[in-house]
Protein backbone atom coordinates (compact mmCIF):
# COMPACT_ATOMS: atom_id res chain seq x y z
CA UNK A 1 0.00 0.00 0.00
CA UNK A 2 1.51 3.31 -1.08
CA UNK A 3 1.76 6.22 1.31
CA UNK A 4 -0.52 9.17 0.60
CA UNK A 5 1.15 12.14 -1.02
CA UNK A 6 1.64 15.16 1.23
CA UNK A 7 -0.69 18.06 0.58
CA UNK A 8 0.59 20.61 -1.89
CA UNK A 9 1.88 23.88 -0.47
CA UNK A 10 -0.45 26.80 -1.06
CA UNK A 11 0.49 29.02 -3.96
CA UNK A 12 2.12 32.30 -2.86
CA UNK A 13 0.07 35.45 -3.13
CA UNK A 14 1.50 37.38 -6.12
CA UNK A 15 0.71 40.65 -4.36
CA UNK A 16 2.79 39.73 -1.31
CA UNK A 17 6.45 39.01 -2.14
CA UNK A 18 8.10 36.27 -0.09
CA UNK A 19 10.60 37.24 2.60
CA UNK A 20 12.86 34.41 1.39
CA UNK A 21 13.32 35.93 -2.07
CA UNK A 22 14.71 39.46 -1.68
CA UNK A 23 15.20 40.07 -5.43
CA UNK A 24 11.56 39.21 -6.13
CA UNK A 25 10.46 41.43 -3.27
CA UNK A 26 12.57 44.34 -4.49
CA UNK A 27 11.28 43.95 -8.04
CA UNK A 28 7.72 43.82 -6.74
CA UNK A 29 7.98 47.15 -4.93
CA UNK A 30 9.83 48.73 -7.86
CA UNK A 31 7.02 47.64 -10.18
CA UNK A 32 4.45 49.26 -7.92
CA UNK A 33 6.11 52.65 -8.37
CA UNK A 34 6.99 52.09 -12.04
CA UNK A 35 10.75 51.99 -11.53
CA UNK A 36 13.31 49.73 -13.18
CA UNK A 37 16.09 50.76 -10.77
CA UNK A 38 16.24 48.73 -7.57
CA UNK A 39 18.72 46.94 -5.35
CA UNK A 40 18.49 44.34 -2.60
CA UNK A 41 21.98 44.33 -1.06
CA UNK A 42 22.13 43.04 2.53
CA UNK A 43 18.42 42.15 2.31
CA UNK A 44 17.57 45.84 2.16
CA UNK A 45 15.19 46.85 -0.62
CA UNK A 46 16.09 50.16 -2.26
CA UNK A 47 14.15 51.64 -5.17
CA UNK A 48 15.23 54.73 -7.12
CA UNK A 49 12.70 57.07 -8.69
CA UNK A 50 13.07 60.39 -10.55
CA UNK A 51 12.45 63.56 -8.59
CA UNK A 52 9.30 64.32 -10.60
CA UNK A 53 7.69 61.09 -9.34
CA UNK A 54 8.84 61.32 -5.71
CA UNK A 55 5.41 62.05 -4.23
CA UNK A 56 3.61 59.75 -6.66
CA UNK A 57 5.85 56.83 -5.69
CA UNK A 58 5.18 57.34 -1.98
CA UNK A 59 1.46 57.62 -2.63
CA UNK A 60 1.54 54.28 -4.50
CA UNK A 61 3.30 52.55 -1.60
CA UNK A 62 1.37 54.15 1.27
CA UNK A 63 -1.51 51.60 1.32
CA UNK A 64 1.03 48.74 1.55
CA UNK A 65 3.69 50.44 3.71
CA UNK A 66 1.83 52.79 6.06
CA UNK A 67 4.68 53.51 8.50
CA UNK A 68 7.00 56.40 7.59
CA UNK A 69 10.25 55.71 9.45
CA UNK A 70 12.55 58.53 8.36
CA UNK A 71 13.80 60.83 5.63
CA UNK A 72 17.30 62.21 5.18
CA UNK A 73 19.85 63.04 2.49
CA UNK A 74 23.41 62.30 1.38
CA UNK A 75 25.78 64.90 0.01
CA UNK A 76 27.66 63.18 -2.83
CA UNK A 77 30.26 65.93 -3.28
CA UNK A 78 33.83 65.14 -4.24
CA UNK A 79 35.33 68.00 -2.22
CA UNK A 80 35.27 68.34 1.56
CA UNK A 81 35.82 71.55 3.51
CA UNK A 82 37.85 69.98 6.31
CA UNK A 83 39.57 66.65 6.78
CA UNK A 84 41.07 64.04 4.52
CA UNK A 85 40.10 64.10 0.83
CA UNK A 86 37.79 61.39 -0.42
CA UNK A 87 39.40 58.17 -1.62
CA UNK A 88 38.65 56.36 -4.84
CA UNK A 89 37.24 57.55 -8.14
CA UNK A 90 35.18 60.78 -8.28
CA UNK A 91 31.43 60.30 -8.07
CA UNK A 92 28.56 62.08 -9.77
CA UNK A 93 27.98 65.09 -7.56
CA UNK A 94 24.40 65.27 -6.32
CA UNK A 95 22.25 65.22 -3.23
CA UNK A 96 20.45 61.94 -2.69
CA UNK A 97 17.16 62.17 -0.78
CA UNK A 98 16.12 58.90 0.86
CA UNK A 99 13.11 57.74 2.85
CA UNK A 100 12.21 54.48 4.56
CA UNK A 101 8.69 53.07 4.52
CA UNK A 102 7.52 49.89 6.20
CA UNK A 103 4.71 47.65 7.32
CA UNK A 104 5.80 46.58 10.79
CA UNK A 105 3.16 43.86 11.05
CA UNK A 106 4.32 42.13 7.86
CA UNK A 107 8.02 42.84 8.28
CA UNK A 108 8.25 44.60 4.91
CA UNK A 109 10.31 47.73 4.30
CA UNK A 110 11.46 49.79 1.34
CA UNK A 111 13.95 52.62 0.98
CA UNK A 112 13.02 55.11 -1.73
CA UNK A 113 15.72 57.26 -3.27
CA UNK A 114 15.94 60.18 -5.67
CA UNK A 115 18.67 62.57 -6.80
CA UNK A 116 18.78 66.37 -6.76
CA UNK A 117 21.35 68.41 -8.70
CA UNK A 118 23.55 70.54 -6.42
CA UNK A 119 22.30 73.75 -8.06
CA UNK A 120 18.59 72.93 -7.64
CA UNK A 121 17.88 71.49 -4.19
CA UNK A 122 14.09 71.51 -4.40
CA UNK A 123 11.63 68.63 -4.20
CA UNK A 124 7.91 68.27 -3.48
CA UNK A 125 6.93 67.65 0.14
CA UNK A 126 5.63 64.28 1.29
CA UNK A 127 3.67 65.76 4.20
CA UNK A 128 0.41 65.38 2.31
CA UNK A 129 0.98 61.63 1.93
CA UNK A 130 2.76 60.80 5.21
CA UNK A 131 2.13 63.21 8.07
CA UNK A 132 5.31 61.99 9.78
CA UNK A 133 7.39 63.39 6.92
CA UNK A 134 6.76 66.89 8.29
CA UNK A 135 9.63 67.23 10.78
CA UNK A 136 11.99 64.94 8.84
CA UNK A 137 11.79 67.36 5.92
CA UNK A 138 12.36 70.31 8.25
CA UNK A 139 15.48 68.56 9.57
CA UNK A 140 16.78 67.94 6.03
CA UNK A 141 16.09 71.59 5.20
CA UNK A 142 18.17 72.69 8.20
CA UNK A 143 21.03 70.26 7.72
CA UNK A 144 21.30 70.15 3.91
CA UNK A 145 19.50 73.24 2.62
CA UNK A 146 16.87 71.30 0.67
CA UNK A 147 13.60 73.11 -0.04
CA UNK A 148 10.47 70.94 0.24
CA UNK A 149 7.85 72.59 -1.95
CA UNK A 150 4.38 72.58 -0.43
CA UNK A 151 5.51 71.83 3.13
CA UNK A 152 2.78 73.05 5.52
CA UNK A 153 5.15 74.54 8.12
CA UNK A 154 8.66 75.10 6.72
CA UNK A 155 10.21 76.63 9.84
CA UNK A 156 13.55 75.65 11.29
CA UNK A 157 13.49 72.70 13.66
CA UNK A 158 17.06 72.64 15.07
CA UNK A 159 18.90 75.77 14.03
CA UNK A 160 18.11 79.36 14.92
CA UNK A 161 16.78 81.73 12.27
CA UNK A 162 20.11 83.55 12.17
CA UNK A 163 22.21 80.44 11.69
CA UNK A 164 24.32 80.49 8.51
CA UNK A 165 25.08 77.32 6.59
CA UNK A 166 23.97 73.70 6.60
CA UNK A 167 26.06 71.48 8.91
CA UNK A 168 25.65 68.14 7.08
CA UNK A 169 26.98 69.44 3.78
CA UNK A 170 30.53 68.40 3.04
CA UNK A 171 31.33 72.03 2.29
CA UNK A 172 30.45 73.12 5.83
CA UNK A 173 33.63 73.85 7.86
CA UNK A 174 32.84 72.33 11.25
CA UNK A 175 35.05 73.89 13.92
CA UNK A 176 35.53 70.54 15.65
CA UNK A 177 37.13 69.16 12.51
CA UNK A 178 39.48 72.13 12.25
CA UNK A 179 40.67 71.89 15.85
CA UNK A 180 41.30 68.15 15.69
CA UNK A 181 41.51 65.82 12.74
CA UNK A 182 38.15 64.16 12.32
CA UNK A 183 37.18 61.50 13.27
CA UNK A 184 40.39 61.94 15.19
CA UNK A 185 43.52 59.87 15.30
CA UNK A 186 43.79 57.75 18.41
CA UNK A 187 47.22 57.09 19.91
CA UNK A 188 47.26 53.78 21.72
CA UNK A 189 49.79 53.43 24.53
CA UNK A 190 50.83 49.82 25.10
CA UNK A 191 50.20 48.35 28.54
CA UNK A 192 53.23 47.84 30.81
CA UNK A 193 54.87 44.48 30.30
CA UNK A 194 53.99 41.87 32.90
CA UNK A 195 56.70 41.10 35.42
CA UNK A 196 56.47 37.39 34.68
CA UNK A 197 55.26 35.31 31.83
CA UNK A 198 51.90 33.66 32.06
CA UNK A 199 52.04 30.58 34.22
CA UNK A 200 55.39 31.55 35.80
CA UNK A 201 55.54 32.60 39.47
CA UNK A 202 56.87 36.04 40.19
CA UNK A 203 59.99 36.49 42.26
CA UNK A 204 59.26 35.58 45.84
CA UNK A 205 56.21 33.56 44.91
CA UNK A 206 55.50 30.06 46.01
Amino acid sequence: MSEPEPPAAPAPDPETPSAETPPARAAHWAALVGSAEWADAFRTVKVRVPRERWVEAHRALQPHLPFFAWLSAIDWSNEVAVGDPLEGEPVEERYEVISRLSDVSAGEAVILSTDLPPDDLTIDSLAGVYTAADWHEREAADMFGITFVGHPNPVRIYLSEGFVGHPLRKSYPLLAREVKAWPGAVEVTPLPAAEGSAGEPKEGGA
